[in-house]
């Protein structure tokens, strides 16, 4: 009698376990869903603060999906909780998702977000005028390796200037772009290489002077400055659920580029719950210049990204991005 109890009592206990290990990253009951979306406070993810805003993704997704959102302050961040099934999708640069996916990553590019929006600026009093100048100063980026810095340090490699990272001069800083105003006050950081619109910020409120512009930094114009990614795996089992985010991030594009003033206040009311800094209309109109809007993705610049960030040893190997972004979604 006691063997057979225990026999109940340990197959009750595997199939417990069997149930757990087939469940989705996202939590259910009853055939409720909670996913949870991330972006960053920066005007390069206005697409998800508007879709956000908007409801998009509510009305795509259905009533009995839950929603929530987290922002994130750099991609390495961003990229853990995709790793970890904290997110199930949302907005990143495409130098973490092509970082993360060279190291065996699963994630997937969707489509694209935006394009441009990294600018390069002087503090007032570092005494840089020109790109030359910048040699043997303090440059920030969010993150070493991220985005911005790629397309940073190729510019600057372009022009025979490299960090001490890799020999050269310039001396690397990182931090959150919403504190790159104080880092200037202080004297702490010569150049900040700035996503919008903390650059606007840094050249109208800080005096900061634009030393290389969104149209001149390399990949300025042609690479997404932020995509849609999610992973492999969501993709292959859910693949109803991610075409509805997508087509929710595809109606947010839409409502940006049709309704850009709208966008713009949905921008400063996001940017200031999440972050608590209140951005004027005048930094946001300036920062609006320096940003395209599009779900579609260039495959050939992902590529020539990756090359160049592997020249820049940022990452160990070559880089094959061949099979990193499924179109399927926005075809």
């Amino acid at each position: 009698m006691k063997k057979n109890v225990f026999i109940s009592i340990l197959l009750v206990g595997l199939l417990g376990v069997l149930a757990a290990c087939g469940s989705s990253s996202a939590s259910s009951t009853d055939g409720e869903r909670t996913i949870t979306l991330g972006y960053f406070p920066n005007i390069n993810h206005v697409p998800a603060m508007v879709a956000k805003a908007e409801g998009y993704y509510q009305e795509q997704l259905g009533d009995n999906i839950t929603i929530e959102y987290k922002t994130f302050p750099d991609g390495s961040s961003f990229m853990t909780a995709l790793k970890t099934g904290e997110i199930e999708a949302g907005l990143v640069g495409p130098g973490p998702a092509m970082n993360h996916y060279t190291t065996g990553t699963d994630v997937k590019i969707i489509a694209g977000g935006s394009t441009g929006g990294t600018v390069v600026l002087a503090r007032d009093g570092s005494g840089i005028e020109t790109v030359e100048d910048i040699a043997g100063k303090t440059f920030i980026t969010p993150r070493v390796g991220c985005t911005h810095d790629v397309q940073f340090e190729t510019y600057m490699k372009e022009a025979g200037i490299t960090s001490n990272r890799t020999g050269g001069s310039m001396s690397q800083a990182t931090g959150k772009p919403a504190q790159y105003e104080a880092l200037f006050e202080s004297g702490e950081i010569d150049v900040a290489v700035a996503p919008e619109p903390w650059a606007s910020v840094l050249h109208q409120e800080a005096g900061a002077h634009v030393i290389i512009g969104a149209d001149e930094v390399s990949f300025g114009q042609t690479l997404p400055a932020s995509v849609l990614v999610t992973s492999g795996d969501m993709v292959e089992q859910d693949s109803e659920m991610i075409q509805q985010i997508v087509d929710a991030h595809k109606q947010a594009i839409t409502f940006i580029n049709e309704n850009p003033e709208e966008a713009k206040e949905i921008t400063i009311t996001d940017i200031e719950e999440e972050t608590g800094q209140a951005l004027s209309k005048e930094v946001i109109d300036g920062a609006w210049g320096n940003i395209g809007f599009t779900y579609e993705v260039n495959a050939n610049e992902v590529q020539a990204f990756g090359d160049s960030s592997y020249d820049l040893k940022f990452l160990k190997e070559q880089p094959d991005f061949s099979d990193l972004i499924d179109t399927q979604f926005i075809d």
